[in-house]
Protein backbone atom coordinates (compact mmCIF):
# COMPACT_ATOMS: atom_id res chain seq x y z
CA UNK A 1 0.00 0.00 0.00
CA UNK A 2 3.13 2.36 0.93
CA UNK A 3 4.51 1.89 -2.79
CA UNK A 4 0.96 2.34 -4.77
CA UNK A 5 0.05 5.81 -2.13
CA UNK A 6 3.82 6.74 -3.37
CA UNK A 7 3.08 6.25 -7.07
CA UNK A 8 -0.44 8.20 -7.12
CA UNK A 9 1.36 10.96 -5.45
CA UNK A 10 3.95 11.19 -7.91
CA UNK A 11 1.05 11.01 -10.66
CA UNK A 12 -1.06 13.46 -9.23
CA UNK A 13 1.14 15.81 -8.90
CA UNK A 14 3.04 15.34 -12.03
CA UNK A 15 -0.38 15.55 -13.96
CA UNK A 16 -1.31 18.96 -12.14
CA UNK A 17 2.73 20.24 -12.64
CA UNK A 18 1.77 19.28 -16.90
CA UNK A 19 -1.42 20.89 -17.23
CA UNK A 20 -1.76 23.31 -14.80
CA UNK A 21 1.60 24.40 -15.66
CA UNK A 22 0.53 24.73 -19.34
CA UNK A 23 -1.72 27.54 -18.07
CA UNK A 24 0.24 29.03 -15.29
CA UNK A 25 3.40 29.14 -18.03
CA UNK A 26 1.07 30.87 -20.89
CA UNK A 27 0.26 33.63 -18.07
CA UNK A 28 3.82 34.56 -17.32
CA UNK A 29 3.94 35.21 -21.07
CA UNK A 30 0.90 37.26 -21.78
CA UNK A 31 2.36 40.85 -22.13
CA UNK A 32 4.49 38.78 -24.82
CA UNK A 33 1.71 36.88 -26.62
CA UNK A 34 -0.74 39.61 -26.49
CA UNK A 35 0.28 43.52 -26.93
CA UNK A 36 -3.85 44.34 -27.44
CA UNK A 37 -6.72 43.66 -24.98
CA UNK A 38 -8.17 41.70 -27.77
CA UNK A 39 -5.17 39.78 -27.86
CA UNK A 40 -4.54 39.24 -24.33
CA UNK A 41 -8.50 38.09 -24.27
CA UNK A 42 -7.78 35.43 -26.82
CA UNK A 43 -4.11 34.30 -24.89
CA UNK A 44 -6.62 33.89 -21.63
CA UNK A 45 -9.08 31.84 -23.65
CA UNK A 46 -7.02 29.19 -24.62
CA UNK A 47 -6.57 28.10 -21.14
CA UNK A 48 -9.94 29.26 -20.12
CA UNK A 49 -11.65 25.91 -19.98
CA UNK A 50 -9.10 23.91 -18.27
CA UNK A 51 -7.63 25.83 -15.35
CA UNK A 52 -9.77 24.86 -12.78
CA UNK A 53 -9.80 21.34 -13.97
CA UNK A 54 -6.18 21.00 -13.68
CA UNK A 55 -6.66 22.56 -9.99
CA UNK A 56 -8.11 19.91 -9.24
CA UNK A 57 -5.11 17.65 -9.50
CA UNK A 58 -3.38 19.59 -6.78
CA UNK A 59 -5.62 19.69 -4.42
CA UNK A 60 -5.95 15.85 -4.74
CA UNK A 61 -1.98 15.51 -4.27
CA UNK A 62 -2.46 17.57 -1.33
CA UNK A 63 -5.20 15.39 -0.07
CA UNK A 64 -3.31 12.54 -0.67
CA UNK A 65 -0.19 14.36 1.19
CA UNK A 66 -1.62 15.11 4.22
CA UNK A 67 -3.78 11.80 4.77
CA UNK A 68 -1.51 8.71 3.43
CA UNK A 69 1.63 10.96 4.55
CA UNK A 70 0.87 13.00 7.59
CA UNK A 71 4.53 13.33 9.23
CA UNK A 72 5.99 14.32 5.82
CA UNK A 73 3.47 16.53 4.98
CA UNK A 74 3.90 18.55 8.95
CA UNK A 75 7.41 18.44 7.56
CA UNK A 76 7.15 19.83 4.15
CA UNK A 77 4.26 22.30 5.35
CA UNK A 78 6.18 23.45 8.72
CA UNK A 79 10.19 23.57 6.73
CA UNK A 80 8.52 24.99 3.35
CA UNK A 81 6.23 27.86 5.07
CA UNK A 82 8.02 30.81 3.30
CA UNK A 83 7.71 28.84 0.26
CA UNK A 84 4.13 27.57 0.28
CA UNK A 85 2.91 31.12 1.70
CA UNK A 86 4.21 33.26 -1.88
CA UNK A 87 2.89 29.95 -3.88
CA UNK A 88 -0.53 30.09 -2.48
CA UNK A 89 -0.51 34.20 -2.24
CA UNK A 90 0.32 33.96 -6.02
CA UNK A 91 -2.17 31.02 -6.97
CA UNK A 92 -5.24 33.14 -5.76
CA UNK A 93 -3.72 36.44 -6.87
CA UNK A 94 -3.63 34.97 -10.52
CA UNK A 95 -7.42 33.08 -10.35
CA UNK A 96 -8.82 36.48 -9.08
CA UNK A 97 -7.19 38.33 -11.84
CA UNK A 98 -9.06 35.76 -14.35
CA UNK A 99 -12.23 35.63 -12.46
CA UNK A 100 -12.52 39.54 -12.30
CA UNK A 101 -11.14 40.15 -15.50
CA UNK A 102 -14.38 40.87 -17.59
CA UNK A 103 -16.91 41.95 -14.45
CA UNK A 104 -16.14 45.64 -15.71
CA UNK A 105 -17.77 46.80 -18.88
CA UNK A 106 -17.37 50.49 -20.10
CA UNK A 107 -14.29 52.54 -19.26
CA UNK A 108 -12.77 49.26 -17.57
CA UNK A 109 -9.07 49.52 -19.64
CA UNK A 110 -7.00 49.93 -16.46
CA UNK A 111 -8.99 47.73 -14.56
CA UNK A 112 -8.44 45.21 -17.22
CA UNK A 113 -5.27 46.33 -17.26
CA UNK A 114 -4.49 45.66 -13.25
CA UNK A 115 -6.01 41.97 -13.82
CA UNK A 116 -3.65 41.46 -16.34
CA UNK A 117 -0.25 42.47 -13.63
CA UNK A 118 -2.18 39.89 -11.74
CA UNK A 119 -2.60 36.87 -14.08
CA UNK A 120 1.23 37.56 -15.12
CA UNK A 121 2.59 38.48 -11.26
CA UNK A 122 0.63 35.75 -9.77
CA UNK A 123 1.74 33.23 -12.57
CA UNK A 124 5.21 34.25 -12.11
CA UNK A 125 5.22 33.86 -8.26
CA UNK A 126 3.78 30.53 -8.51
CA UNK A 127 6.57 29.18 -11.18
CA UNK A 128 9.40 30.44 -8.82
CA UNK A 129 7.69 29.41 -5.73
CA UNK A 130 7.56 26.10 -7.57
CA UNK A 131 11.14 26.23 -8.85
CA UNK A 132 12.39 26.99 -4.74
CA UNK A 133 10.15 23.97 -3.35
CA UNK A 134 11.51 21.70 -6.02
CA UNK A 135 15.15 22.61 -4.54
CA UNK A 136 14.56 21.49 -1.60
CA UNK A 137 12.96 18.55 -2.16
CA UNK A 138 16.07 17.83 -4.80
CA UNK A 139 18.61 18.13 -1.99
CA UNK A 140 16.42 15.92 0.36
CA UNK A 141 16.08 18.87 2.56
CA UNK A 142 12.24 18.67 2.82
CA UNK A 143 12.31 20.45 6.53
CA UNK A 144 14.59 23.28 5.31
CA UNK A 145 14.13 26.52 2.38
CA UNK A 146 16.68 25.99 0.02
CA UNK A 147 19.04 29.04 -0.21
CA UNK A 148 22.33 30.10 -2.17
CA UNK A 149 23.15 30.31 -5.48
CA UNK A 150 21.68 26.60 -6.55
CA UNK A 151 18.51 27.35 -5.21
CA UNK A 152 18.52 30.61 -7.17
CA UNK A 153 19.54 28.57 -10.28
CA UNK A 154 16.88 25.71 -9.76
CA UNK A 155 14.21 28.11 -9.01
CA UNK A 156 14.46 30.06 -12.64
CA UNK A 157 15.23 27.09 -14.02
CA UNK A 158 11.90 25.58 -13.60
CA UNK A 159 10.61 28.99 -14.00
CA UNK A 160 11.92 28.62 -17.56
CA UNK A 161 10.46 25.32 -17.75
CA UNK A 162 6.87 26.83 -17.00
CA UNK A 163 7.29 29.46 -19.41
CA UNK A 164 8.33 27.36 -22.35
CA UNK A 165 5.77 24.80 -21.44
CA UNK A 166 3.20 27.81 -21.71
CA UNK A 167 4.61 28.83 -24.87
CA UNK A 168 4.53 25.54 -26.49
CA UNK A 169 0.56 25.45 -24.74
CA UNK A 170 -0.25 28.41 -26.74
CA UNK A 171 1.54 27.60 -30.10
CA UNK A 172 -0.91 24.94 -29.83
CA UNK A 173 -4.19 26.73 -28.82
CA UNK A 174 -3.86 29.96 -30.54
CA UNK A 175 -4.19 31.56 -34.01
CA UNK A 176 -3.17 34.38 -36.25
CA UNK A 177 0.20 37.18 -34.48
CA UNK A 178 -0.45 35.65 -31.10
CA UNK A 179 0.81 32.17 -32.63
CA UNK A 180 3.32 33.56 -34.32
CA UNK A 181 4.63 34.82 -31.17
CA UNK A 182 4.53 31.85 -29.51
CA UNK A 183 6.30 29.98 -32.50
CA UNK A 184 9.03 32.34 -32.16
CA UNK A 185 9.79 30.77 -28.50
CA UNK A 186 9.24 26.85 -29.34
CA UNK A 187 11.59 27.28 -32.55
CA UNK A 188 11.30 25.29 -35.45
CA UNK A 189 9.94 22.08 -33.46
CA UNK A 190 6.38 21.26 -34.41
CA UNK A 191 3.62 22.66 -31.99
CA UNK A 192 2.33 19.18 -30.58
CA UNK A 193 6.57 18.00 -30.66
CA UNK A 194 7.63 21.30 -28.28
CA UNK A 195 4.27 21.03 -25.83
CA UNK A 196 4.91 16.81 -25.76
CA UNK A 197 8.47 17.44 -24.66
CA UNK A 198 8.55 20.10 -22.49
CA UNK A 199 5.38 18.55 -20.72
CA UNK A 200 7.37 15.44 -20.17
CA UNK A 201 9.88 17.48 -18.67
CA UNK A 202 7.55 18.72 -16.28
CA UNK A 203 6.34 15.47 -15.18
CA UNK A 204 9.92 14.11 -14.34
CA UNK A 205 10.27 16.77 -12.15
CA UNK A 206 8.07 15.25 -8.98
CA UNK A 207 9.46 11.70 -9.56
CA UNK A 208 13.14 12.69 -9.37
CA UNK A 209 12.41 14.65 -5.96
CA UNK A 210 10.70 11.58 -4.71
CA UNK A 211 14.01 9.47 -5.26
CA UNK A 212 16.19 11.74 -2.21
CA UNK A 213 12.43 11.87 0.13
CA UNK A 214 11.83 9.48 2.98
CA UNK A 215 8.12 8.77 1.54
CA UNK A 216 7.17 5.20 2.27
CA UNK A 217 9.00 5.51 5.14
CA UNK A 218 6.75 8.09 6.66
CA UNK A 219 3.51 6.55 5.01
CA UNK A 220 0.51 6.61 7.39
CA UNK A 221 -0.65 3.32 9.70
CA UNK A 222 -1.99 0.28 7.24
CA UNK A 223 -5.91 0.77 8.44
CA UNK A 224 -5.77 4.31 6.90
CA UNK A 225 -3.76 3.36 3.68
CA UNK A 226 -6.07 0.49 3.27
CA UNK A 227 -8.90 2.82 3.32
CA UNK A 228 -7.48 5.90 1.45
CA UNK A 229 -5.76 3.74 -1.35
CA UNK A 230 -8.37 2.07 -2.66
CA UNK A 231 -10.51 4.88 -3.00
CA UNK A 232 -8.37 6.91 -4.97
CA UNK A 233 -7.44 3.50 -7.02
CA UNK A 234 -11.59 3.92 -8.63
CA UNK A 235 -11.66 8.02 -8.17
CA UNK A 236 -8.04 8.28 -10.55
CA UNK A 237 -10.05 6.91 -13.60
CA UNK A 238 -13.00 8.90 -13.55
CA UNK A 239 -10.86 12.11 -12.91
CA UNK A 240 -8.74 11.26 -15.84
CA UNK A 241 -11.27 10.35 -18.29
CA UNK A 242 -13.13 13.64 -17.51
CA UNK A 243 -9.73 15.69 -18.05
CA UNK A 244 -9.11 13.86 -21.38
CA UNK A 245 -12.88 14.67 -22.28
CA UNK A 246 -12.14 18.26 -21.52
CA UNK A 247 -8.89 18.44 -24.00
CA UNK A 248 -10.84 16.56 -26.27
CA UNK A 249 -13.88 18.65 -26.19
CA UNK A 250 -12.00 22.16 -26.64
CA UNK A 251 -9.32 20.32 -29.14
CA UNK A 252 -9.73 23.06 -31.63
CA UNK A 253 -7.48 26.45 -32.20
CA UNK A 254 -8.82 29.23 -30.26
CA UNK A 255 -10.10 32.39 -32.44
CA UNK A 256 -12.90 34.51 -29.84
CA UNK A 257 -12.60 35.16 -26.43
CA UNK A 258 -14.34 33.01 -24.23
CA UNK A 259 -16.65 34.41 -20.61
CA UNK A 260 -13.18 35.42 -18.83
Amino acid sequence: METLAVVLLGFFTAGYLVLGGADIGTGMLLPFLGRTDPERRLVIASFAPFFLGSEVWLITAAGLLAGCFPHFEGLLFSGQFTVLVPLLAGWMVRDAGLWLRGRVTGGGRVWRAVCDGAVVCGSWVVALSWGRLLAALFAGTPGTTATGTAAAVVSLAVAALFAAHGAGFASVRLTGPVYARARRLTGRTRAWQSFALTGALMAVLPFLAGLSLPLAASAADGATLALLVPVLLVVTPFLVAVQGWTWWTFRHRVNRPSYL
